[in-house]
């Protein structure tokens, strides 16, 4: 596949934003994490060690390259991989570590890493919530061997989809380079007309008071084939499609520079966002999450747990008020098969408890803070702390 111009630029700007050497774009991020772990040599009979708490689409490139995911439960306060329970599951078939910064929260990578390096396995950071996250001054990204990114619509920002691998390891870059120079495939001149109508769309309707209906009819049209959907039917099973290996579009770049012009501004406000949470939770005699000192978050959405979490999303339509559903089982989304992806019911119990309980609560530049104001207000009552 021969990249376009825009592709190229987008690759150097986000590699120099975040200071990494090397950068990759591709059609979905969990295409970049396919490229990633296929590049380090995963293969059959490897295990690729990964949070309890995730989503399938992050099981299925590990599957689709013949390996076993290796599910590790969850610290209950920041939901990343519990770092305590991470050595009783590596072996010596464990090839990578997946770090995944949940919601924004950096993993624990002092110790994570400190692990990792004990056991020469090398650690992949999963930070397609976790843009402009830093630990212990660090910026998540640039930790591991290697990083991937999702522009997904509910990500930190949008290609409308589109992912992104990133390493300052020129001997991977290398071996991905390879890759994409000799398998990568273009999407479609229609694809492409898809996504950029989707995208306008997206730009024109999508707001805090409309987003739970939106998101219903997208889902629907999104099965009826008449848009481009986040996740295809066939992605709810570990197979992997003849035009997985898919780059990004010209069009999804240029939507990607946008994005990185309006970072900064983006970043700030989901700050400030999430600092009214934390205010109104303490005026309300809920205490905030206790995030260590060394953890410096920029939520992708602010998560609470709740007492009805059923309840809750299905009246937030009717309301007008944007409640996020993340996670909604240990492979999100709910109807994910476990049996195929080797979980084992019961096996993460604070995981499985999180997705039973957790919701969570805009935080994206078009959230103001009266609409900020009406999702805490609706799911106060049942809050649980």
């Amino acid at each position: 596949m021969i990249r376009h111009g825009a592709v190229e630029q987008f690759q150097q700007q986000f590699a120099q934003w975040l200071g990494a050497q090397h950068a990759f774009a591709f059609w979905k991020g969990r295409v970049a994490m396919y490229a990633i772990l296929r590049a380090t040599g995963v293969g059959k009979g490897d295990e690729v060690i990964l949070p309890g708490y995730t989503c399938v689409m992050d099981v299925n490139p590990i599957k689709y390259l013949g390996a076993r995911p290796i599910y590790v439960d969850i610290d209950p306060v920041t939901y990343n991989l519990d770092v305590n329970l991470l050595e009783w599951q590596i072996s010596p078939r464990t090839k990578v570590i997946i770090a995944q910064h949940t919601y924004g929260y950096p993993c624990r990578m002092d110790r994570l890493c400190e692990i990792a390096q004990r056991h020469n396995v090398p650690v992949v950071e999963d930070c397609c919530l976790a843009v402009g996250s830093s630990f212990a001054g660090r910026r998540c990204g640039t930790f591991g061997l290697a990083a991937y990114w999702s522009f997904q619509w509910n990500k930190p920002f949008t290609t409308g989809i589109g992912g992104m691998a990133t390493t300052n390891d020129a001997e991977l870059a290398g071996r991905i380079g390879q890759l994409c120079q000799h398998e990568l495939i273009a999407p479609s001149a229609k694809e492409a007309a898809m996504l950029a109508l989707q995208r306008a769309v997206h730009r024109a309707v999508i707001f805090p008071h409309t987003v739970s209906l939106m998101t219903l009819l997208f889902r629907y049209l999104a099965r009826k084939g008449l848009v481009i959907g986040s996740s295809s039917t066939s992605e709810f099973e570990p197979r992997m499609a003849a035009d997985f290996f898919k780059g990004m579009s010209p069009g999804q770049a240029k939507a990607g520079l946008r994005g990185l012009r309006r970072l900064e501004g983006n970043i700030a406000h989901r700050r400030r966002i999430a600092r009214l949470y934390d205010q109104w939770l303490s005026q309300a005699g809920l205490e905030p999450a206790k995030i260590p000192l060394e953890m410096d978050p920029v939520l992708v959405r602010y998560p609470v747990r709740v007492a009805d979490k059923a309840g809750i999303l299905a009246a937030a339509p009717s309301h007008g008020v944007e409640i996020g559903s993340w996670f909604e089982c240990p492979l999100h989304p709910a109807q994910t098969p476990l049996e195929l992806y080797d979980y084992t019911p019961r096996s993460c119990p604070v995981a499985e408890q999180a997705a039973y309980q957790v919701v969570n609560l805009p935080t994206h530049p078009r959230t103001t803070q009266r609409a900020a104001r009406r999702a805490f207000e609706f799911v106060r009552p049942v809050i649980q702390r």
